[in-house]
């Protein structure tokens, strides 16, 4: 298992758009000396850093850092993305997660010019591939943060369209500036959204909202957003609010937080029989264990808790 450390900046090459590798990395593992693993470029361009991690005190700060292009996704930032949440998902103390985005927009999209690279491709061989659980790689990219044990809690700003939209509905929370704003975009270039919005949309809004907005790829503004379920609540400064409400979480047991997790997984897709006995057995994997224990004795006693 990983423990916390220090910053961590994930990079690709930017040549072409396609790598799937890691052009260099830091690693740090505990109190390990840090070290850096290479792997031979084909270009001699510049890597270029597509996602940063930042640790404190439990929460974890995901940023995209593509500001020049609005943080638009690329094959660079979709593998990005998916390294980071496989790591995300073995790190020890993880107690919640904010993801958000640099520059003037939390993220617009697909980067048309290296998709259209893709499309030049077999889209079979490129789609069809399970490679996570039922899930192709370009599904992932939202699934991922769904498959993380902790809440994760997006900070929307700006333009949050296409894929940028899909990966801000497989967060749990969705806090949103007062002008940021929303759309399923993929009708504008002949296409549905494909990238894991058909199983996230259905559990936050109505048939046909999704309808409207999968049909019309109207940008919807963010109060309308939140009238629709689409996000949680509307913030001045979004990300101070995402932070805010980590560190809330953070000061909660984390067995009861991983289990309520869970637990509203299955409420949102299980029979009520399934459900009934998975808030029976969570619970009583938790009562009397040393995290509720804490929390009684930091009750009892009129301060914070202190977990194990």
């Amino acid at each position: 298992m990983r423990s916390l450390g220090r910053v961590v900046p994930l990079w690709h090459r930017g040549a072409d758009g396609l790598c799937d590798d890691f052009a260099s990395r830091l690693v740090v593992d505990g109190d390990r000396a840090p070290r850096r693993r290479y792997h031979r470029p084909k270009s001699k361009e510049k890597p270029m850093k597509r996602v940063t991690l930042t640790m404190t005190g439990g929460i974890a700060h995901v940023a995209l850092s593509r500001p020049d292009k609005m943080n638009a996704v690329d094959m660079p930032m979709l593998e990005a993305v998916l390294e980071m949440g496989g790591s995300l998902a073995q790190t020890e103390g993880l107690r919640a997660v904010v993801i958000s985005g640099e520059g003037k927009a939390f993220c617009a999209g697909l980067d048309v010019a290296s998709f259209a690279m893709l499309a030049a491709g077999d889209p079979e061989a490129l789609i069809m591939p399970r490679s996570h659980g039922a899930a192709n790689r370009f599904q992932q990219f939202a699934l991922v943060w769904r498959s993380l044990p902790v809440p994760v809690i997006a900070a929307v700003h700006g333009a949050c369209y296409g894929a940028g939209f899909q990966l801000a509905l497989g967060a749990d929370l969705r806090i949103s500036a007062p002008d940021a704003r929303f759309a399923v975009m993929e009708m504008k270039w002949g296409l549905i959204p494909d990238m894991g919005g058909m199983v996230l949309l259905p559990e936050l809004t109505r048939g046909d909202v999704i309808r409207r907005l999968t049909y019309t790829a109207e940008p919807i503004e963010a109060p309308q957003a939140e009238r629709w379920g689409l996000v949680t609540e509307i913030a001045d400064d979004p990300l101070a609010r995402a932070v805010e409400i980590a560190q809330t979480i953070a000061q909660k047991s984390p067995s009861a937080i991983r289990a309520a997790k869970r637990l509203i997984d299955v409420a949102l897709t299980a029979d009520r029989a399934a459900v009934l006995h998975a808030e029976s057995r969570e619970q009583t994997d938790l009562v009397g264990k040393p995290d509720q224990m804490a929390v009684i004795a930091a009750n009892l006693g009129g301060r914070a808790p202190v977990f194990g």
